[in-house]
């Protein structure tokens, strides 16, 4: 499931963007102004920022620019009444990709999202792991011969990590801040636990050891 950050300080329509897109099924978070959204994104991640550039206390295009010089480079569409050429382009030099003038048509929001979830590589094809085993990212569903099977959410986590780094090998701080968040406790036995769920999965050659830096997938 994607998950979206949505900046926007009138509640109605922040109201009626958060409850379109949970129809179409993404995961969304909203915040009212900067100084939130640079709190949440402390302690999650995200797949999408919808920023309104006139907030209260830290605006949209101050906000971005704060995240975008933490090396966040989550994808960024701006929802905006402005029709100031400069105020644009300053949204853009200071790293957003799309931006949409209110009022907002919900139809071509989703399109602006999907396309721009595909162009920055985070909307896939369903990938075929084995010759039974297929996983389908937009859904998060892992599938045996077409049918779904249950698999716990951590386990999906790992999945992805693998299969976003599957040319590079993952390391255990690679795999503690995709798997939890900044507040949750975890384990080293834990991360076995996950790592053979996966193996278990996916078969037990698939995902190989190297010894005291992390482990590598071979599909």
């Amino acid at each position: 499931m994607y998950k979206i950050l949505i900046l926007e300080d009138d509640e109605l329509f922040k109201e009626s963007l958060e409850d379109f897109l949970e129809d179409e099924g993404f995961e969304v978070v909203t915040a009212t102004d900067g100084e939130q959204v640079l709190e949440i994104c402390y302690e999650k991640r995200f797949d999408l920022y919808l920023f309104d550039i006139n907030v209260p206390k830290i605006d949209g295009i101050e906000t971005l620019k704060e995240l975008r010089g933490k090396l966040d480079d989550t994808p960024t569409i701006y929802l905006t009444s402005y029709k100031d050429k400069e105020k644009l382009t300053e949204g853009f030099l200071c790293g957003c990709d799309d931006y949409l003038k209110k009022p907002i048509d919900l139809d071509e929001l989703l399109l602006r999202i999907m396309s721009l979830l595909k162009r920055s590589g985070k909307v896939m094809e369903n990938i075929q792991l084995n010759d039974e085993i297929s996983f389908d990212p937009k859904n998060r569903r892992v599938l045996k011969d077409g049918e779904d099977i249950y698999t716990a959410g951590k386990v999906i986590d790992l999945l992805e990590l693998f299969l976003e780094k599957k040319d590079a090998i993952i390391t255990k701080e690679m795999i503690i801040e995709k798997l939890w968040e900044f507040n949750e406790d975890y384990s080293e036995g834990s991360i076995r636990v996950y790592i053979n769920n996966l193996k278990k999965l996916l078969g037990k050659d698939t995902i190989k050891n190297i010894k005291g830096i992390g482990y590598k997938i071979e599909l």
